[in-house]
């Protein structure tokens, strides 16, 4: 049994637990990703987050990061898989770097398995460049505009478009019949064709310019509160679609846990912004 120390925190609601490894001689295994994110046996969480030096990750392509990033977010979803990185996650992990003065505070950049990110501190208020995004088929949503289809639990198949923000996701645009607290997404949604790697699905409403409500359902985890790169999706699906969207529109994201706002930014990246939260440390063991 060995004993390590944990601090839980939150963006909009989207928990994980931190799990400080700076020297990188505790590698999480899955099962104990899957008990430190169990809300009934650990400490409960959407993700598990590992705080380790870059020099000391596992990956020879994370490593390859150390010189522009010194620490690198190891984020694994609550089933114990591994993901390229995570935008809400990524606000609460600089949060934590933050409070234990391993970065300057203003500016700094965070190493993940989706490559280096930048992130940007006012106040409490953090803010993350997500990188560049793209349209999965950018032809095939042209033509038709979308290029897959989703259908959730008892719902109906609906147009969707995929994207991917540095990790895979898939938008639908719920017509106006449906409404959004409806969707029932207590199980997977179905969606076709299916990306070998998984995806998030993202069900979307719009409210005003610039204005949208989503719900996601994240890959490895369920239905969760928020999803950073999620409403990044959302975002720049709704101003695919919009003709008469601005290119340079800010977007405040409405999800279950709060808001966050996303703006393209130059060079086809995408930014991230809104809270993040520490609210308790302590420690748990876990079985070797």
């Amino acid at each position: 049994m060995t004993t390590v120390p944990f601090t839980k925190g939150h963006g909009t609601q989207n928990d994980f637990v931190l799990v400080p490894d700076l020297d990188g001689t505790r590698p999480l295994t899955r099962d104990a990703v899957r008990l430190l994110a169990d809300r009934r046996l650990g400490v409960g969480g959407d993700g598990v987050i590992r705080v380790v030096a870059t020099v000391h990750a596992e990956e020879p392509d994370v490593r390859d990061q150390a010189a522009e990033a010194p620490w690198f977010m190891d984020y694994h979803n609550a089933d114990g898989s591994a993901a390229e990185m995570c935008g809400n996650g990524s606000r609460v992990f600089a949060a934590y770097l933050r409070r234990e003065g391993l970065v300057e505070d203003g500016a700094f950049r965070i190493a993940t398995r989706g490559g280096v990110k930048a992130m940007t501190v006012a106040g409490e208020h953090y803010a993350v460049d997500l990188g560049p995004w793209r349209v999965v088929d950018p032809q095939g949503a042209r033509e038709r505009g979308f290029d897959s289809t989703v259908r959730s639990r008892g719902g109906i198949e609906l147009p969707a478009l995929r994207l991917n923000v540095g990790n895979p996701h898939t938008v639908v645009i719920l017509p106006p019949e449906i409404d959004l607290e409806g969707v029932d997404l207590t199980e997977p949604p179905a969606v076709s064709p299916h990306p070998d790697r998984g995806t998030n699905v993202e069900f979307v409403r719009p409210i005003g310019p610039g204005h949208i409500a989503m719900r996601v359902y994240e890959r490895g985890v369920g239905e969760t509160r928020s999803c950073g790169t999620g409403a990044a999706a959302a975002a720049l699906a709704t101003r695919w679609w919009d003709a008469e969207s601005d290119d340079n529109t800010d977007w405040a994201v409405d999800v279950p846990g709060g808001r966050v706002s996303v703006r393209a930014i130059p060079g086809g990246h995408v930014e991230l912004a809104g809270p993040a939260v520490l609210v308790a440390d302590g420690t748990i063991t876990l079985p070797d």
